[in-house]
């Protein structure tokens, strides 16, 4: 951990053209870890697991999240905790980009794809 605030620029953590991921033990030495994703309608995110807990909090558009067997419509200001080893996904099912933000409660991630489509 750092002893001084730490400032980025998303440029810094730009991860894809929809998405940025800021990895806490290797910007600011915690055990935190981000992704910010704006989607355009239709798009989603494949199924995938990680080793530790995931929350993701919408904050613009509509969403659709699969967890495992659950799958749960989200609003803006709605919030989703995934458990560990739970595979998991999300398609923005609304009319204008999704902005999510997931925490990821890792220092750096880890991930593994299913290669399946979130429902």
């Amino acid at each position: 951990m750092t002893d001084k605030p730490v400032k980025l620029s998303l440029d810094e953590l730009e991860f894809s053209p929809t998405a940025w991921l800021f990895e806490g033990k290797r910007h600011a030495g915690n055990d935190i870890s981000m992704f910010i994703v704006r989607s355009p309608p239709g798009s989603a995110v494949e199924l995938h697991v990680h080793p530790y807990p995931e929350t993701f909090v919408l904050l613009e558009g509509r969403g659709r999240w699969t967890a495992g067997d659950t799958v749960e419509e989200l609003v803006p200001h709605e919030m989703i905790v995934v458990p560990p080893e739970t595979p998991h996904g999300f398609r923005n099912i609304g009319d204008v980009p999704l902005l999510v933000v997931s925490v990821h409660e890792s220092g750096t991630l880890q991930q593994t794809w299913l290669g399946r489509d979130p429902a």
